[in-house]
């Protein structure tokens, strides 16, 4: 009886055991899943959306990128919403960090007011440790108030148009960011980096090649990684990584040109010798990196330039990725890839991005990846814009969406493809061009306007021109359908939607600070 009873106890001791153990790991598992996610959004220049093999299926090789698509969400329709200057860079990153929408931005988007709250402020304030990489194009104000630390700054008035021989600034908590204090990262004799200043000697470029120092993705990625494998705060980090590649000039290292055989290059089906008509910023600094007419070696060679730099991109974020998952952060970390707007590089016989053609100016590149996302390799159709992103990443990581964020959450979207996100996008670059995209179709209304420039004073530029697209079977805008009996119903019903939807979003002058013309008034 005695061993009996000894046996139950000695059962029930057992059991003790295993339902405190079970009990213990249970509370470990909920603490886990509980815990913030990090952020690494990583913000690519020029970058249009065939600038991913894996989704546009184009010639350039990223297989870096393509085991982000396959390990995360895709988007096929996110776009730029526009831009009111030819850097239309700036723009971009205004409503990116703001996630407002064009029309809202102060001005051109140089400055990011108080009164809009950015997504490095908004993670602060959850908690998060802030920390930026590489190309900033906003104002220092907006710069220091959104992260806790900073290194390899670039862009701060200084700018060589040399990837390999790019000016760069330590974080100044003040924001000061003086010439005095920029330096470039250069080769010594025996091959090591050391830093010197800035001198006479140091014209524009691009001269600068892999043997005098490294190139500017090599630099960010380095110190991003360097970041995240010494990182060992408790609280959760966002790390805005923002590339300068593969804007232009567009150099690579020779083992990134030797991929890509200029002469084999394909061309786009929307290559074309010169634009039909003046779009309104035909002449610009972009479009003069290439001669006129844009001949077939021409656009073969700026292809193969483009995506030499897009590989060697590829490899730098490789290497971040990398350290990612040695650093044990992969599975709770969110990771954000996204280009900042498209680029012609033959297309339409254009070369820059100062349009409003997909592949050309508006379409680019998202991808949501990393152990938060579940949904594995899976692309949605749903019509975005860049200013979508903020508010996604707070509702993925549980952050409060500040009031000032005007953008739509992907979320929603993302848990159930079917629903909609946006039935139609709308776009606009400077006073010459406005875009209008619903269902399988795409307008663009081009005017003939007034602009100024200090060297011309004022002048009249552009063309007035009707295109539409049926973007579905068309996705390369080749064929217009203006013109055609058959759509006049619906391209009458378009113009007056897109000119809707220009009251609603507030597109006039007056509603953006510095603009001396309006497209309205043209039309």
């Amino acid at each position: 009886m005695k061993k009996k009873n000894l046996r139950y106890l000695q059962s029930i001791t057992k059991l003790l055991f295993f339902l405190s153990f079970y009990a213990t790991i249970a509370q470990n598992t909920s603490t886990a899943s509980e815990e913030k996610p990090n952020v690494l959004i990583i913000y690519t220049d020029d970058h249009r959306y065939t600038g991913v093999h894996a989704l546009g299926n184009q010639e350039v090789e990223t297989p870096n990128m393509d085991s982000l698509v396959k390990d995360g969400i895709s988007f096929s329709n996110t776009y730029l919403m526009g831009a009111f200057s030819g850097a239309t860079c700036v723009p971009s990153r205004a409503m990116l960090l703001s996630g407002r929408n064009l029309f809202q931005l102060e001005g051109q988007g140089h400055v990011i007011p108080k009164s809009h709250t950015t997504i490095g402020e908004t993670f602060k304030k959850a908690g998060y440790y802030t920390h930026i990489v590489g190309k900033w194009h906003q104002d220092n104000n907006s710069l220091v108030r959104s992260f806790d630390s900073g290194d390899k700054i670039m862009g701060r008035g200084l700018y060589l148009t040399d990837h390999f021989r790019m000016p760069l600034w330590d974080w100044d908590k003040e924001g000061k960011f003086s010439k005095d204090d920029a330096y470039l990262l250069v080769y010594d004799k025996e091959g090591k980096v050391i830093r010197r200043s800035l001198n006479d000697q140091d014209k524009k470029g691009p001269f600068g090649t892999e043997d005098i120092g490294p190139h500017t993705s090599e630099i960010f990625a380095k110190s991003a990684s360097q970041f995240i494998s010494q990182y060992d705060k408790e609280q959760p980090f966002l790390i805005y990584l923002a590339f300068h590649a593969p804007h232009d000039p567009r150099q690579a290292p020779d083992a990134y040109k030797k991929i890509y055989d200029v002469n084999r290059i394909k061309l786009p089906p929307s290559y074309m010798l010169q634009h039909p008509f003046d779009n309104g910023h035909m002449v610009l600094r972009d479009e003069e990196l290439a001669p006129w007419p844009r001949t077939k070696q021409v656009v073969q060679q700026q292809l193969a330039d483009y995506y030499a730099i897009i590989s060697h991109l590829d490899a730098q974020i490789g290497s971040v990725i990398k350290t990612l998952k040695e650093s044990g952060n992969y599975n709770n970390t969110l990771i954000i890839l996204a280009g900042d707007s498209g680029l012609a590089v033959g297309n339409h016989g254009l070369i820059g991005k100062q349009n409003i053609y997909d592949e050309d100016g508006v379409h680019v590149p998202l991808i949501l990846a990393g152990g938060v996302i579940k949904n594995k390799g899976s692309t949605i159709e749903a019509y975005n814009y860049i200013h979508d992103i903020f508010p996604t990443i707070c509702e993925i990581t549980k952050t409060p969406i500040p009031s000032s964020v005007t953008g739509k959450s992907l979320l929603a979207v993302m848990k159930e493809p079917r629903k909609k996100h946006r039935v139609y996008t709308y776009h606009a670059y400077k006073q010459f061009q406005r875009a209008y995209r619903k269902g399988d179709y795409k307008l663009i209304e081009y005017v003939r306007a007034k602009d100024f420039t200090k060297a011309r004073g004022e002048f009249e530029t552009g063309s007035r021109v009707t295109q539409l697209f049926n973007i579905k079977k068309d996705p390369w805008e080749v064929i217009d359908l203006s013109f055609q009996p058959e759509y006049k119903v619906r391209l009458h019903q378009m113009r007056n939607e897109m000119k809707t939807e220009s009251i609603r979003l507030g597109d006039k002058k007056e509603n953006i600070w510095g603009e001396k013309y309006d497209f309205w008034d043209y039309y």
